[in-house]
């Protein structure tokens, strides 16, 4: 397998591995001490890696302490992808919105910026009272993958699979998956592991939205809130 740079204007390397498989996935780093010992929920951090276990980018969460601790797994942040010589290449950027069903005029939305400053695309979360779903769309606001969720969402000796299919949906395009990472580990700490796997003919812009996509389903999801409970669905 060969890495490899695309042109730099999306300012998103590409990894030439085979169609299907996990190209990418990202590592979300436990809790800091501060963390454990206050309650008070400190900003996120992670590693992205290519199929070899190789860091090529690293991600870190820009909000404030109000922010975090006040709106939870809801809160607005502007998340930067730094690559291995320290230059930010990708911004994601996340309003205050509403997720429930119950609020179908003011549901989740991404903007993805690559390299900052320039939107590439978008993750719209979609209305449905029991599935979560969304479309990903490029820097013109059009339709070109969507991604669907399952009703329940239960990490329990398996991994969750989001999968991203065709506009239409009736074709499998690829996935992104919470990764199973055991029993202590999924029941006692804040870290969660996630594959994304997509075929390689696809846009480069559209890889980095789907980047962005990972995160804002970890966000909505799997961060935990301070009763230390998992969202479920988008029902809840």
């Amino acid at each position: 397998m060969q890495v490899h740079k695309p042109a730099p204007s999306p300012g998103f390397s590409n990894t030439n591995a085979p169609e299907n498989q996990v190209p990418y996935g990202y590592q979300q780093h436990g809790p800091g001490i501060y963390q454990v010992l206050t309650g008070f929920e400190t900003s996120n951090r992670y590693e992205i890696k290519n199929t070899l276990g190789q860091i090529v980018y690293c991600a870190a969460e820009d909000t404030d302490c109000c922010t975090r601790n006040c709106c939870g797994p809801s809160r607005p942040f502007t998340l930067r992808i730094i690559d291995n010589l320290g230059h930010e290449v990708i911004t994601l950027q996340r309003p205050l919105r509403c997720s429930s069903c119950c609020f179908p005029c003011c549901l989740q939305e991404l903007e993805v910026q690559a390299p900052p400053g320039t939107p590439v695309g978008y993750v719209v979360q979609n209305w449905h009272p029991c599935l979560p779903k969304f479309t990903i769309q490029d820097e013109k606001r059009m339709d070109v993958l969507k991604i669907i969720g399952p009703c329940v969402i239960c990490s329990c000796c398996e991994d969750i699979n989001f999968e991203v299919k065709s506009v239409d949906e009736t074709c499998d395009v690829g996935r992104i998956s919470k990764q199973w990472t055991g029993f202590l580990k999924e029941a006692f700490t804040d870290t969660d592991n996630f594959g994304i796997s997509f075929p390689m003919d696809l846009d480069v812009k559209i890889k980095a939205v789907m980047i962005g996509a990972c995160f804002l389903i970890d966000f909505m999801f799997f961060e935990h809130a301070g009763d230390k409970q998992q969202r479920m669905g988008v029902w809840q």
